[in-house]
């Protein structure tokens, strides 16, 4: 009897093991599946910007042509472009994004990492704004189908959508800037108040995103047989949301917050440029008109890396919260 017990709890745990082992492996391939991607990123970048009219140095005023041909030696942009390629991908490799060609002195590296905290920041707020709101409204029109309460919010979130944030972030500080002067329309940390309207410029987009998806969640899982057997129990409506329900309703809100965070970070370019927040934006929309190649690749791969991460992470997230999704991914050969 004890030698049967005993097999049946290792038997157990080596089905236990067998199941993670594929939950890991599950992740490690999402991985690997990143490294073509990023190479095609590093790839087809580099050979538009290389391919683009101009060049780093031909802006600069009064240069002689002995200087202008000083400075491609010395960032090697006289050599073949398939030479520099190869040579800035082994840069990449160990980690390496090259010298800024107009922040003299200052590498990639230090001007990712000195605009990325600020972009950051506003993202997080962002991101605060989109889920607050978006959650809110989405729960609130899934309680009441088909009535006002579901009609307005709805609207709001179609509107959202619908507006661009280069059209939404000069509207707001019309308003609520110059004309109420309720709230500073430009920088960043140096006066109270100025991260509003930012954050909200930058998260009322993905704000209506989530208010639909919530929506659509919470309505296929109060549809379920036991959110009524909850109601037949006589909980109240209250308890049954936030036990029950929210669990499962925003299941679809987790899938999308990996995409909507890496999009916050990589999309907050024209809010950067339009509240004048020195971050990770308004280095790379410089980097573009000043031709500056390093930056833009660094930029470039930098976020595309963050991309990708953030999706596996709302994807395992998600799987987390999905038993179906889990037993599928561990039932799987």
């Amino acid at each position: 009897m004890q030698r049967r017990i005993k097999t049946s709890i290792c038997n157990q745990i080596k089905n236990n093991y067998k199941k993670d082992l594929k939950m890991y492996r599950f992740a490690i391939s999402r991985l690997l599946q990143a490294i073509p991607v990023l190479l095609m990123v590093i790839t087809v970048t580099f050979f538009l910007v290389h391919s683009a009219p101009g060049g780093p140095f031909s802006a600069d005023k009064a240069v002689p042509p002995e200087v202008i041909k000083a400075l491609e030696e010395q960032y090697n942009l006289n050599q073949p472009v398939w030479q520099q390629y190869l040579s800035y991908l082994g840069d990449v490799l160990q980690g390496d994004f090259g010298p800024s060609f107009k922040y003299s002195g200052r590498t990639v590296n230090e001007l990712i990492a000195a605009g990325l905290p600020i972009t950051a920041e506003l993202a997080f707020y962002a991101m605060l704004v989109a889920l607050s709101v978006g959650i809110t409204a989405g729960v609130g029109a899934a309680m009441r189908p088909n009535t006002m309460q579901d009609y307005l919010p709805m609207t709001g979130a179609m509107i959202g959508i619908c507006m661009p944030s280069f059209l939404l972030g000069p509207l707001l500080v019309l308003i609520f800037g110059i004309h109420l002067d309720w709230l500073p329309v430009s920088g960043w940390g140096d006066i109270p108040g100025d991260k509003i309207l930012p954050s909200i410029t930058l998260g009322t987009g993905y704000a209506a995103y989530i208010a639909r998806l919530s929506r659509g969640g919470m309505l296929e899982v109060l549809s379920q047989d036991y959110i009524r057997t909850a109601r037949a129990k006589g909980l109240s409506e209250r308890l049954i949301i936030i036990k029950h329900a929210l669990r499962g309703g925003l299941i679809p809100v987790v899938a999308f917050l990996g995409p909507a965070f890496a999009g916050l970070l990589a999309g907050s370019f024209v809010v950067e440029t339009i509240f004048q927040i020195p971050g990770l934006g308004r280095f790379y929309v410089q980097a573009a008109f000043n031709r500056d190649y390093t930056l833009i690749l660094g930029m470039t791969i930098f976020l595309s890396t963050l991309i990708i991460l953030f999706n596996l992470l709302s994807d395992m997230l998600a799987i987390w919260l999905n038993p179906k999704l889990r037993q599928e991914i561990r039932g799987t050969n």
